[in-house]
């Protein structure tokens, strides 16, 4: 009996040290996204309404020419963003594999940036490409006064001066993930390919890269949550501008919701921010739990 009372006991406490987060997750998360879906469907602005619309914001929301611009911005910075960081984060994980001298110190140096917040990113990175004062005007002051690199304030390039920025901050967390991947890489795999004369790079290609897949998965998926939630580094260097040629969802979302205060056209755009998200993570623990199944089935 004491035994019984001692296990109840045990899994009691286990419960109530659960408790809290649960309770987060029940009021702050999905409080809030009941809340959210509810107030799409209303005519709510500076404060909630009960009256119901049906989806009349969500037609507003894809009419407004702002966020359609802030969706091809978006889809624009995700591309390049995602390619680029998997790309160097794979190269800079391949370099750091083959036993480098000082491998803790370049770890710690990539993956550096990536402790720092996006805002403290965006700012260092708009006073280097301030046109006044940044890479522009130290060149021209070393002799090329025809140099020009003002694209943080060109309409047409201003996004790609945010990917660089971010890929800067980000490149650092793929390449440890990669590096873990690799590193789980059989040593027996890389003597035989040695041993039949194949080329290192399509060891990577053919081999390596196949059997990483889940690391691979794992890094587009952070990847693109991040690309979906973007806002502070574009406050911080744009401030979606020049007009709105860096305009993002989240900033639309955050500048109706407090600036023009039309919480319903906010809490819609949220909300398709938030099915956005779930429809790429749905694949991923799809294939997971199938995984999951086959191996409990074997």
């Amino acid at each position: 009996m004491n035994a019984q009372v001692k296990k109840i006991f045990r899994q009691s406490v286990s419960w109530g040290a659960l408790l809290p987060m649960l309770l987060t997750v029940l009021v702050a998360y999905l409080g809030a996204l009941a809340w959210s879906l509810k107030v799409s469907f209303t005519n709510s602005r500076t404060f909630p309404s009960d009256e119901f619309v049906g989806l009349a914001q969500y037609e507003r929301l894809f009419t407004n020419e702002r966020w359609l611009l802030s969706l091809e911005n978006l889809a624009l910075y995700g591309v390049l963003f995602i390619a680029l960081c998997m790309l160097l984060g794979f190269l800079l994980a391949v370099f750091i594999d083959q036993k480098v001298r000082g491998e803790g110190v370049f770890r710690t140096v990539f993956l550096y940036p990536y402790a720092m917040s996006f805002v403290a990113t965006g700012l260092t990175w708009q006073w280097m490409l301030n046109p006044g004062n940044g890479i522009q005007q130290a060149i021209r002051l070393w002799g090329f006064e025809n140099f020009k690199f003002d694209w943080i304030v060109d309409p047409d390039r201003v996004m790609y001066t945010i990917v660089l920025a971010t890929v800067w901050q980000s490149s650092g967390l793929v390449m440890a993930l990669m590096l873990a991947g690799l590193r789980g890489i059989d040593e027996d795999i890389w003597r035989a390919a040695r041993m039949d004369g194949i080329p290192t790079w399509r060891v990577y290609v053919s081999i390596v890269l196949p059997m990483m897949m889940p690391t691979v998965a794992t890094v587009f998926i952070l990847l693109s949550t991040g690309v979906i939630k973007l806002f502070d580094a574009v406050v911080s260097m744009t401030q979606g501008g020049p007009g709105t040629a860096s305009e993002v969802p989240a900033k639309f979302i955050m500048d109706h919701l407090f600036g023009r205060a039309n919480i319903a056209l906010a809490s819609a755009g949220a909300i398709v921010l938030l099915l956005t998200v779930m429809l790429m993570v749905a694949p991923l623990i799809y294939v997971r739990s199938r995984q999951s199944s086959t191996r409990q089935g074997a």
